[in-house]
C-alpha cells in the first residue's frame, strides 16, 4: 500500500455529511493520497459506512458521532490518528462556531489540524496557543501565499503540447473534481500518463502534486499560478494527458469560475459536469440555473475551445433514471453524455484516447 503524505486522520463534517456542505469530506472519502482517512464525525449518521452512505459502496471508513467517542473506538482498533481533518466546505467558507469545541479538543490532545476554510485557525489566539503548549500544528490551506512565491502569467503554456483537458461544471459543488480524479485514474488504468491539476483545496488535500488554490490566490496571479502548475507538470512527468479541476462555473452569481483556466490553462477541450435535477444555483434560490445550451455557448464562444462531452451528477436521482437522462443529454446537446461515478469512465476514456 502506498504511503500516505500525512498519515492517519479523521474528517470532520458535523451536520453536512452527504450534502453539497460536505463536498471536501466526500473528496476524502473517495480518493486522498494525502492522508489515511480512518473516520468522519457527523452525529446523523453515527455508526454508518461512509461510502455506503455517500455512494452506495462500503468502504471501511466508519463514521461517528464526535470526537470522543472515535478517539475510543479507533484507540481500540489501533488506528488512532494524529490529525483533525475539516471537512466542511460551507457556503463563504466560515467555521461554524460549534466546531471549535472539536478543534480545542483535538490540539489538546496533541493532534494537528488542517482546514480549508476562509476562517482561519492561526488567527484564533486560543487555538494557537494551545497548539504550541502540545507541540501541534495547524495548517490553514487557503491562507494566501507569500506574493514573492506566485508567478505571473509568461506565455510558457504554449510550449506544453500534450492533451490538456478542463472539467468545468454548470454550478458549484456538483463534481468536478471528483470526475476530474475519476478521468486522470481512468486514463491511468488504460496505460495513460495522467495528471491532475488541483484548483481548490479539497484537491490539494487528496495530494494532487500539482496544485493551486483559486479562490487564496490574489487575482493579478490566478492565471500565472495556473500556468505554473500545468507547466510544472509537464516539465516534470511528461503526460499524455493533463487535466484541470474547474471551479464554480462561469455564470454563478456567487463563485463565478473558469475564465481563468479556460484563459491561462489554455485547454484543448472541455468536460463540462452536469445535474439535470437542479433547477436552481447552489444555496441560491431565485437564480435559476442557466440551461445546459447556454453554458456550452458561453464556454465555447469565451474560449473557442470546444466542450467534448457532459459528464453527469445523478444527485435526486434513481440508479434507473441515470441512462435515460445521458440519453436525454445527448439528444438536447449533439455531445456524449456520461456518469464516470456510476458508471466508470471506461467510455469516456476511449473518446480522449481518440483525441490523443
Amino acid at each position: 500500500m502506498k504511503k500516505k503524505i500525512d498519515g492517519r486522520a479523521l474528517v470532520y463534517c458535523e451536520g453536512a455529511f452527504n450534502t453539497p456542505n460536505g463536498k471536501t469530506a466526500h473528496g476524502l472519502v473517495r480518493f486522498t493520497e494525502r492522508y489515511e482517512v480512518v473516520g468522519v464525525i457527523d452525529s446523523k449518521y453515527e455508526g454508518q459506512d461512509a461510502g455506503k452512505t455517500l455512494d452506495g459502496k462500503k468502504n471501511g471508513i466508519i463514521i461517528f458521532k464526535d470526537l470522543t467517542s472515535a478517539i475510543k473506538e479507533l484507540k481500540n482498533t489501533g488506528a488512532l490518528p494524529k490529525t483533525l481533518v475539516i471537512g466542511l466546505a460551507p457556503d463563504g467558507g466560515r467555521l461554524p462556531q460549534e466546531a471549535k469545541a472539536t478543534i480545542k479538543q483535538a490540539l489538546t490532545l496533541g493532534w494537528n489540524v488542517d482546514s480549508g476554510l476562509h476562517d482561519f485557525l492561526t488567527n484564533d489566539e486560543e487555538l494557537v496557543k494551545i497548539a504550541k503548549e502540545k507541540g501541534s500544528r495547524i495548517r490553514d490551506v487557503r491562507k494566501t501565499p507569500d506574493r514573492d512565491t506566485l508567478h505571473f502569467f509568461s506565455g510558457d503554456i504554449e510550449k506544453v503540447d500534450c492533451l490538456k483537458l478542463a472539467v468545468l461544471g454548470t454550478d458549484s459543488a456538483i463534481g468536478k473534481r471528483t470526475t476530474a480524479w475519476l478521468i486522470v485514474q481512468g486514463l491511468r488504468k488504460a496505460s495513460r500518463s495522467a495528471e491532475m491539476i488541483g484548483t481548490g483545496q479539497t484537491a490539494w488535500m487528496q495530494g494532487a502534486k500539482y496544485s493551486m488554490i483559486m479562490d487564496s490566490c490574489i487575482n493579478d496571479f490566478v492565471s500565472g499560478e495556473i500556468e505554473h502548475a500545468v507547466v510544472s507538470a509537464y516539465k516534470n512527468e511528461k503526460p499524455d494527458v493533463i487535466v484541470i479541476e474547474g471551479q464554480g462555473s462561469l455564470m454563478n452569481p456567487a463563485y463565478p469560475g473558469g475564465f481563468e483556466i479556460l484563459a491561462a490553462g489554455r485547454p484543448d477541450y472541455v468536460i463540462l459536469q452536469h445535474a439535470p435535477t437542479r433547477k436552481e444555483y447552489d444555496g441560491f434560490p431565485g437564480y435559476k440555473l442557466h440551461t445546459l445550451k447556454k453554458q456550452i455557448q458561453a464556454i465555447e464562444t469565451i474560449s473557442g475551445v470546444k466542450v467534448l462531452a457532459i459528464t453527469v451528477n445523478h444527485e435526486g436521482m434513481t440508479a434507473e433514471e441515470i441512462t435515460p437522462a445521458c440519453q436525454a443529454i445527448t439528444k438536447q446537446t449533439g455531445l456524449p453524455a456520461f456518469d464516470v461515478l456510476a458508471h466508470g469512465t471506461d467510455e469516456l476514456v476511449e473518446l480522449l484516447d481518440s483525441k490523443l
